[in-house]
C-alpha cells in the first residue's frame, strides 16, 4: 500500500517580501520567494502544519536577528547528488561564505564544481538551506534564485562584507 504525502503551504511577510513555505508530514519541502502551488487534493496533516509553524517562527527569528541556525525538519526532494550538496550547504554557518569549489571539496568531489553550481541553483529551501552563502571564488556575488539584491541583503544581514569569510 502506498501513501501520498499531503502538503501544507503558508506565506510569511519578511523584510525582503513574501516567502512561501511548504511542508509535508516529514518536514519543510520548499521555501521560495515565488508563490508555491497550493496542494488541495488532500487534507493537510497536523505534523505538516506543525512543521510550517516551526519554520515560520524560526524564519521570523532569523529576520529579527534572534536566530542564526535552523532546527525545523527538512524534507526536500532531489537526486542523491543534490541532497549531498544541500547537506553541505546546510552546514555553512551563519555569516560564512563559500565558493562552489569549497562545496565540491566538502562533498569529496573537487571536480564537480559545475554540478555543485547546478545543484545549488535547484535548492528548493531558500534561506534555511543557505545557498545565498555561496559566492564566486574571487569573492563576487553569483546568481541567486531570489535575485542578487536579496542575496546581498541576506549576506549583509549576516554581517558578511564585500570580502568572503572562508
Amino acid at each position: 500500500m502506498t501513501h501520498a504525502l499531503t502538503a501544507s503551504t503558508a506565506r510569511l511577510s519578511t523584510p525582503m517580501g513574501e516567502l512561501w513555505i511548504q511542508a509535508n508530514e516529514r518536514g519543510i519541502t520548499a521555501v521560495s520567494f515565488d508563490a508555491l502551488p497550493i496542494q488541495t487534493s488532500a487534507p493537510t496533516s497536523d505534523s505538516a502544519e506543525a512543521h510550517l509553524a516551526q519554520a515560520m517562527a524560526e524564519l521570523t527569528d532569523y529576520f529579527t536577528g534572534q536566530r542564526q541556525a535552523f532546527t525545523v525538519p527538512l524534507a526536500a526532494r532531489g537526486t542523491a547528488f543534490q541532497t549531498q550538496v544541500w547537506t553541505a550547504l546546510y552546514q555553512l554557518p551563519f555569516g560564512v561564505t563559500a565558493s562552489y569549489r569549497d562545496i565540491a571539496r566538502a562533498i569529496g568531489n573537487e571536480k564537480a564544481v559545475r554540478a555543485v553550481g547546478a545543484a545549488n541553483g535547484r535548492n528548493p529551501i531558500a534561506i534555511i538551506v543557505p545557498c545565498h552563502r555561496v559566492i564566486g571564488t574571487n569573492g563576487t556575488l553569483t546568481g541567486y534564485a531570489g535575485g542578487l539584491a536579496r542575496k546581498q541583503w541576506l549576506l549583509a544581514h549576516e554581517g558578511v562584507g564585500q570580502r568572503p569569510l572562508l
